[in-house]
């Protein structure tokens, strides 16, 4: 049964830049986030929650951890014979690009060309938010729209790449748009999420192409405002930009606060995640938890303070973790002191160890390193 007869894309790549120590081995859809997710469940589960039955996941570079991670797509309800989730590797020459989303669709034309669907929603990787794409589509067709973004009235994110500014009619029409302007204020910035019909998109990506251009706002969009109508949709919710390891840090942090989760994870729009069946966490006699995200298979036999602790973490006797993010399957040894640390993935802190870094500059330990 088709949903809402849209197609859905996700650049699981874009930005990978921006947080390099997090992305060398990975790709920015993969950065585990939260305790036990990846940034990619977020965009997956906002098109499975709107009905959209069938996403392409455009992958550029390292995205091994992004196959193991999505595999058929049963978590988010995308194993199907027909539609489902298809992961989409480089085909022909690796993007050269820095913003390489033309290239990208340029490369999955055949996928496209394929599709019955007759819109197709794109969405970056690095923006958490629960943003409902029926909503978009319905603000699409009532307006008789060409392309729809989606954009937010407020401050620019600082770590935001390129922003899109946009000047929005009583209408809803896109009147005009700066890329990367110099504003302090308040505006309607773009959040990467765009609704176009697929003929067009296909035919908007072929003369960028043949142009030798391969910038997505500047040549996609903005030279076509006055040529197609060009509408705007506000989206009000919550909304974090992972732009740099501080922002990635302070989302993280930003879990303890219940509002965040309520608007992040809301009853009716649930974010799903590949499976790992493991035991509830365990507490040992001298554990004290305060303030802090600990995921399953977790064992804690010391201090835990406003920390968030993924999926089989060890904490040893005597360690006290403040201000803390540590990733699958890390170990920390006893006596150690940690504050503001970043450790990802299978990290081994030995005996006596101590770690401090600072609110606006947390130390990072890259993916297997042993301290």
């Amino acid at each position: 049964m088709r949903g809402n007869n849209i197609l859905g894309i996700v650049f699981s790549n874009i930005h990978d830049e921006k947080i390099r120590e997090l992305t060398e081995k990975r790709a920015m859809g993969s950065v585990p986030f939260g305790g036990r997710y990846r940034l990619i469940d977020f965009p997956l589960s906002n098109m499975v929650n709107s009905g959209i039955n069938k996403v392409g996941v455009i992958t550029k570079s390292n995205y091994q951890s992004l196959m193991d991670h999505l595999g058929s797509g049963k978590a988010w309800d995308l194993s199907r014979k027909r539609e489902g989730l298809f992961i989409l590797p480089p085909f022909g020459r690796e993007a050269s690009n820095t913003d390489s989303r033309i290239e990208l669709l340029s490369s999955i034309s055949s996928f496209l060309r394929n599709s019955n669907e007759e819109f197709v929603a794109l969405s970056d990787c690095d923006i958490l938010c629960s943003i409902n794409f029926s909503s978009v589509l319905s603000f699409h067709l009532q307006h008789d729209a060409d392309i729809t973004i989606v954009y937010r009235h407020g401050r620019i994110p600082l770590d935001m790449a390129d922003p899109a500014v946009y000047t929005v009619g009583p209408d809803g029409r896109i009147l005009d748009m700066l890329i990367s302007p110099r504003t302090d204020g308040a505006c309607d910035f773009g959040m990467s999420f765009l609704l176009i019909r697929r003929e067009l998109l296909m035919c908007l990506v072929d003369d960028c192409i043949s142009r030798n251009q391969y910038h997505f706002e500047r040549d996609l969009l903005q030279r076509n405002l006055a040529k197609y109508k060009v509408c705007g949709y506000q989206y009000t919710g919550y909304m974090r930009l992972i732009g740099s390891v501080q922002s990635y840090f302070e989302a993280n942090m930003s879990l303890m606060l219940q509002e965040v989760r309520e608007q992040l994870f809301a009853k009716d729009r649930p974010v799903f995640t590949k499976v790992r069946d493991d035991m509830p966490a365990r507490y040992g006699l001298g554990a004290s938890v305060s303030n802090s995200i600990i995921a399953d298979g977790c064992v804690v036999d010391g201090t835990v303070e406003n920390c968030v602790l993924f999926r089989g973490v060890k904490v040893g006797r005597g360690t006290v973790l403040r201000n803390c993010v540590i990733m699958q399957d890390g170990a920390i040894g006893a006596g150690c002191q940690l504050s503001y640390v970043i450790a990802d993935k299978d990290v081994d802190i030995k005996n006596e160890r101590s770690l401090m870094g600072f609110q606006s500059y947390p130390v990072l330990i890259s993916k297997g390193a042993v301290v």
